[in-house]
């Protein structure tokens, strides 16, 4: 999550100097693939040198330790991140053969900065009593990193743990760009009658596509995500369904089309497990699966496998009530007595739109993008009494948009927002904090920077891009965690934002924000018609507000069952991919799974993101998220009406602190007691729900 100002010797490096109030300003135009490899060896170089500089020092305190090598590192690592972060949202031949002669080297040096027994020492006999309680939480942490970076490890076992290191960074990127590639290389051009039923913008962006590409009067289909959830959920023509099911299920495995055969991840994700078990036996662990969990809330794999189950137990009555009301809808509307895997979510849409009166399509025009954006940051301005501007600055493509949030007229940081969907895109939605909030002694605090990037599908025909109500969600998922990272008050880098902060609760504030896209009064401030201005109606509120809950044993079924084979993965000696997936689902899972199906291969949460053995946050989180949310709605005014001063004590309580403490003791400092999983069950409609 790394600043410098340009060199005469390296004009187009990735960082210009930091803005008159602390903030790092970044330069992402203009970057020169061909010079970085140049530029990051100069970098690796800087810090080796100041490395050897420190370890040469008779006495080191803390403050010696950040200035010497703390500046060093932190420009190599920020400028790394730049280039990583435009090979996800801008992908180019030239930056791939740029990272991939660079990545080695970059790894190369981390894991032995991370193995360092000198360095591992130093902060050994660093006094915990000459240090402020956020510098004796940082050195803590940076102990137990040691040890899970192979500080202890000796001869061949350390040279083995380096040596793979450097191949699960090349296999990582590697998921990466098949996934991506496989994605991208896949379309369909379709006729008319194909795509019968799909919402009209939906059928005017295919529309453009297909006559950009010289075949007007016919619709160009994706795997992209607001593609194929629109045929998922809408299209009439079952072929056209089934085929993208398929295509989508299959993305780079042993199922793809011939043509993409050289983007398998199957030996990929075979080799990575292996890499997974071989580097946790190292360190001593028994799996991969207690290796991740060294560094999370969570005590043991079978803590997390328990609290899944008993997730699960409490869902099913109601998933498999979701099931039989599906079956006999489909049969008794639909003319499909026998429901197919690339049914259900049409079936979905057809029983909700029946049962509540309504349509998902219904709210699209009241949900346009800018309304949506500014009644989002509204809401965060009047629960956590902040300030966000717009501002001008150069990003990385023209529909990126600047932001800076302040407090009390004090700038606190700075955020880019990448909204929409696009060619060479990493698919998903995800929160960078590029820049992290650093003090050190007799210098103004450096402020953070965060990094937005969704994947929405843009306005055409000059309209303002209409979003689902699940894409608003999404959007406040990201920015609750952005808030996590810029709120942040804490000086000491390792700690500050989302830094240090255990995995499995990273999400709790993203999730938390969540929970005010339900909220009449706030969706009463973002929800106005694209084109008649008009409010959203009350009426049709309260039909999505019954909706709400629909199928939501279905649906925590399908998280649990992803969470139990990722578990299942990292835990097991010899593991079958498919045969993992086909086992949970029929011992989880309340639908039958396609034969064919293969989404682990795309799942890039575990093979190419920070979620290996770790995808179950999403729920322990949202124990924590919920149980946080219920204060705002136990302390409000007005029914749904978030009070300041709750607010300003969260902000307080979790978003300032950051990483400076275990994330319990940050929740026990808003709510006062231990998390409650009730909130959560009852959110989810299952209070009532045995166990």
């Amino acid at each position: 999550m790394s600043d410098t100002p340009h060199t005469p010797h390296t004009p187009h490096t990735p960082h210009t100097p930091d803005m008159p109030d602390g903030t790092a300003s970044l330069a992402f135009a203009g970057l020169d693939p061909d010079r970085i490899p140049g530029h990051i060896a100069r970098r690796i170089a800087d810090a080796r040198q100041a490395l050897a500089a420190l370890l040469s020092l008779p006495a080191v305190d803390w403050a010696t330790l950040e200035s010497v090598l703390g500046e060093a590192t932190d420009r190599l690592h920020r400028d790394w991140s730049v280039v990583q972060h435009l090979a996800a949202v801008n992908d180019s031949p030239a930056l791939r053969q740029a990272i991939g002669s660079t990545q080695p080297q970059v790894v190369e040096f981390w894991t032995q900065l991370g193995a360092s027994a000198e360095l591992y020492r130093l902060y050994e006999r660093l006094d915990p009593a000459t240090l402020t309680p956020e510098q004796a939480r940082a050195r803590t942490l940076a102990l137990r990193g040691f040890v899970l970076s192979g500080a202890r490890l000796d001869g061949p076992q350390r040279q083995r743990f380096a040596a793979i290191q450097a191949r699960l960074a090349a296999l990582s990127r590697q998921f990466s760009e098949n996934t991506l590639d496989a994605t991208d290389g896949w379309h369909y051009l379709a006729g008319e009658a194909e795509v019968a039923g799909l919402p009209e913008d939906t059928r005017q962006a295919l529309a453009e596509a297909a006559r950009a590409d010289g075949h007007a009067g016919q619709f160009k289909l994706s795997l992209k995500m607001p593609v194929y959830l629109a045929v998922m959920q809408f299209a009439q023509d079952r072929q056209l369904r089934a085929r993208l099911h398929w295509a989508n299920a299959t993305r780079a495995s042993d199922l793809s089309p011939p043509d993409q055969a050289g983007l398998d991840n199957t030996p990929v994700i075979g080799e990575i497990l292996a890499l997974r078990r071989e580097l946790a036996g190292l360190l001593g662990f028994a799996s991969f699966a207690e290796l991740s969990l060294a560094t999370k809330m969570a005590d043991s794999p079978s803590q997390v496998q328990d609290f899944l189950h008993d997730l699960a137990a409490r869902a099913r009555p109601a998933a498999l009530q979701d099931v039989a009301a599906l079956r006999a809808f489909a049969s008794d509307n639909l003319g499909i007595d026998d429901p197919q895997p690339w049914d259900w979510s049409f079936i979905s849409e057809q029983l909700k739109q029946a049962r509540y009166r309504f349509s998902a399509q219904e709210l699209k025009p009241y949900f346009p993008f800018p309304s949506v954006l500014q009644g989002l940051f509204r809401l965060a301005e009047g629960l956590f009494g902040i300030a966000i501007h717009a501002e001008a600055a150069e990003g990385w493509h023209p529909s990126v948009s600047h932001y800076r949030i302040e407090q009390d007229g004090q700038v606190l940081g700075r955020f880019y927002l990448d909204p929409f969907v696009r060619p060479g895109k990493r698919g998903g939605a995800w929160m960078n904090g590029i820049v992290n909030r650093w003090k050190q002694p007799g210098t103004p605090a450096r402020l953070p920077v965060a990094l937005i990037v969704c994947n929405f599908a843009e306005g055409v025909g000059g309209q303002p891009a209409l979003m689902q109500h699940g894409e608003v969600v999404t959007l406040f998922h990201e920015f609750g965690h952005a808030l996590h990272h810029l709120l942040t008050r804490v000086d000491t880098l390792a700690v500050s934002g989302i830094q240090g902060v255990e995995w499995d609760a990273v999400e709790l504030p993203s999730q938390m924000m969540e929970n005010f896209c339900w909220e009449w009064p706030v969706l009463q401030t973002l929800a106005i018609h694209a084109v008649t201005g008009e409010p959203l109606p009350e009426a049709l509120y309260r039909k999505m507000l019954a909706a709400k809950n629909f199928q939501a044993g279905l649906q925590t079924l399908a998280q649990v069952e992803r969470s139990l084979v990722d578990m299942q993965l990292h835990s097991s000696p010899a593991p079958d991919v498919v045969a993992t997936l086909q086992a949970v689902n029929s011992r989880i899972g309340a639908l039958p799974q396609a034969p064919y199906m293969r989404y682990v291969h795309s799942f890039s949460h575990l093979f190419a993101g920070g979620y290996a053995a770790g995808y179950y946050s999403y729920q322990w989180a949202e124990v924590l998220s919920a149980d946080a949310y219920a204060a705002f709605e136990e302390e409000a005014r007005t029914p749904g009406v978030a009070e300041r001063s709750t607010g300003e004590r969260y902000r307080r309580s979790i978003l300032e602190a950051g990483g400076s403490r275990p994330a319990i003791e940050s929740f026990q400092a808003f709510r006062g007691r231990a998390p409650s999983i009730d909130a959560m069950l009852r959110h989810r409609g299952m209070a009532t729900a045995e166990a």
